[in-house]
Formats: structure tokens, C-alpha cells, sequence
């Protein structure tokens, strides 16, 4: 807890010196002295806690006091309350291995799909952007809100050589900044500050791949690169490890790729590496505070993505907290006049 005005806390000093006020007056009260029969009467007149019920309402008044003080230091405290916006990019992978047909229709049509219903899932107020990659990365739409530009770019989607798993990351974090001002570009000079564990950005990469990284940036410095600037990334092995098809994607092996019209990948042949690197992924996911997902069918997709956390996303906010102490201060002064009207009723 920070306080904007601190100095008022010296008004403290009132509180020992009002006890010794009161300690001086209690001992400057004149004596008097009345003539009984008997001891016993006085002690059976005396009522029982008569010292507590006679210090308890000054007690009290000096608690609201400390209180009422504290408010006037303007109290502020770090809380996190649910985010009104938040931006989710959908980065895709669109390698050629994901026309493989071991998931029917294709790898890349049950992932569209999938994606598509993930869309119409979330909040109106939700920005959402789609990347793509293969050989290199793309932002295929940036973050919008308009579910049907959204669809759109989804069903556009087609496949290129190779796989850049990092470059997919580090796209999606300059979408990111594009909308945010908050979060640095990975593209920029301006030095980021990490944030502290634990806290994050109103945003999430939910990153899908079928294969391995084979050509830019390491997915692990990319994941780095998210971890600072408070990112989470949701990472998604998608694909069954009996894929024995051989996928052509519709052209030939060798010769110009491309994915949402025209879309470059370099590199030729039919090799391609179908496994997911699991291992990977699982450190990306945990090194940004996200978490890993396997999918071996299109079921296994949608449900993997209607359990992503997109509903939780927070933000911390510095919020003064006067008023909770002022409550506090009115309280034990109600209770500090109740007791001194119950216990000394005036004549």
C-alpha cells in the first residue's frame, strides 16, 4: 500500500498526546468522600467492568482517529479487475503439412473451423487478429472486433513451405503493439521493461502448429520476447502421430507457394517434418504463464479452444482506497458516542 500524501501521517502524534490528556484529567478529579455503614454496600453498588465500559468509548474515538488520518493520506493499492478489452491473435500455421488428411477434411480446414467457432464465441467487445505462418509470418487481419471480416480472413487461409513457428510469435506481438501502447513491438528500439511475475497484458497469442520450427527466429527467443512484455501465449500441437499422407495441397512440389492469395515461402521439395515439437511448445506456453494443448482431432480442437481462458483476462489497476478507512474512522466513532450514551446516560 502507497499513500500520495504521507505527511499527513505526523497528525498521529495528536493520538499519545490526547492519551495523556486523558490520563491528566482522569487524575485531576477531585476526590470527595461519602460515610457508609459498610464496605460491602460500595462493592455490591459498583457495577461489574465498570473500568472497560468507562476507557472503552475513548479507546474507540482513538481508533477512529488513527483512521480517519490514514484516510487523509490518500491510501492507494494495486488490484486487478476484469479487462473491458482484451486482444486475442489467432496465430495459424499454414505449412504445407497441414493438408494432411489424417484429420478430415484436412489438418488446415478442421483448424479453420475450429477457429471460426472460436470467434463467434467471444465477447463483442473482444479484439481479435489472425496470423499466419509458414516460411515466414503474416498479419492476415489486424485486430478488429467485426466477426465477419474475421471469418473472412479464416476461410482464405492456404498453405506454404516451410514452418516458422517464432516468426508466427513475433508477428503477433507487433499486432499486439499496433493496438496497445502499452506493449513494445518486438520490431522496436525502445527498451522494454519487463513487467513483474505474475502480471500480464490484456492480450494472448494462441499460437496452432502441426510440425516443428524450421526457418526463422527460435520459437523459444520469441517466446522470451512475449514473457517480458507480460503476453501469454497458448500454444496448440495439432495433428495425430499416425499421419501416413502425403499432402500436395493442390500444386506442385516445386515452384512458388503461397497462402491467403499470395503469400511466399521459400524453399522447395516434398520433404516435411509432420512431428510436433511438444517439447517446445510446452516451454513457450510456460514460459510466457499460458499453457500447452495436444489436439488429434477436430473435436479435440474445438474443445481445446473453448477452454482457452479468454474470459479471465485481468488488468492491474492503482486504486485509492481513502474511502474503506473514512468508513472505518465513522464506524468506531458511531459505536464510541453509542457506548458513551448507554453506559453514562446524562442526567
Amino acid at each position: 500500500m502507497e499513500m500520495l500524501w504521507p505527511g499527513f501521517l505526523y497528525l498521529w502524534i495528536l493520538i499519545p498526546v490526547l492519551i495523556l490528556i486523558y490520563i491528566l484529567i482522569l487524575r485531576r478529579r477531585k476526590p470527595y468522600a461519602v460515610r457508609y455503614s459498610s464496605l460491602s454496600l460500595i462493592r455490591d453498588a459498583l457495577p461489574k467492568q465498570s473500568q472497560w465500559r468507562r476507557h472503552l468509548p475513548f479507546a474507540l474515538f482513538l481508533l477512529a482517529l488513527s483512521s480517519l488520518t490514514l484516510a487523509l493520506t490518500r491510501p492507494t493499492s494495486t488490484i486487478k479487475v476484469p479487462a473491458s478489452n482484451s486482444t486475442i491473435i489467432l496465430a495459424i500455421d499454414v505449412s504445407r503439412s497441414m493438408c494432411s488428411t489424417d484429420i478430415l477434411p484436412s489438418r488446415l480446414e478442421a483448424a479453420k473451423s475450429a477457429a471460426l467457432t472460436f470467434v463467434e464465441s467471444q465477447d463483442a467487445n473482444a479484439q481479435i487478429g489472425i496470423v499466419a505462418f509458414a516460411g515466414f509470418a503474416a498479419v492476415i487481419q489486424p485486430p478488429t472486433t467485426d466477426h465477419a471480416l474475421l471469418e473472412t480472413a479464416i476461410k482464405n487461409l492456404s498453405v506454404a513451405r516451410r514452418t516458422a513457428i517464432g516468426e508466427g510469435l513475433v508477428v503477433s506481438l507487433d499486432a499486439i503493439a499496433e493496438i496497445d501502447d502499452s506493449v513494445v513491438s518486438p520490431y522496436s528500439e525502445l527498451e522494454v521493461t519487463p513487467l513483474p511475475e505474475g502480471e500480464y497484458v490484456p492480450a494472448i497469442v494462441v499460437l496452432l502448429t502441426d510440425g516443428v520450427n524450421t526457418t526463422g527466429i527460435p520459437p523459444l527467443l520469441a517466446g522470451q520476447l512475449s514473457a517480458d512484455r507480460g503476453v501469454r501465449v497458448y500454444t496448440i500441437g495439432f495433428g495425430t502421430d499416425h499421419n501416413n499422407t502425403i499432402p500436395n495441397c493442390g500444386f506442385p512440389t516445386q515452384g512458388s507457394s503461397q497462402f491467403g492469395g499470395s503469400f511466399g515461402g521459400g524453399g522447395g521439395g516434398g520433404g516435411f517434418r509432420r512431428e510436433i515439437d511438444e517439447e517446445t511448445l510446452k516451454q513457450v506456453a510456460d514460459l510466457t504463464g499460458g499453457s500447452y494443448h495436444l489436439a488429434a482431432s477436430a473435436n479435440e480442437l474445438e474443445e481445446v479452444f473453448k477452454n482457452l481462458p479468454t474470459q479471465l483476462m485481468t488488468i492491474t489497476e492503482t486504486t485509492e482506497i481513502s474511502v474503506i478507512f473514512a468508513a472505518i474512522g465513522a464506524l468506531f466513532v458511531s459505536l464510541a458516542i453509542a457506548f458513551s450514551i448507554l453506559w453514562n446516560p446524562l442526567p
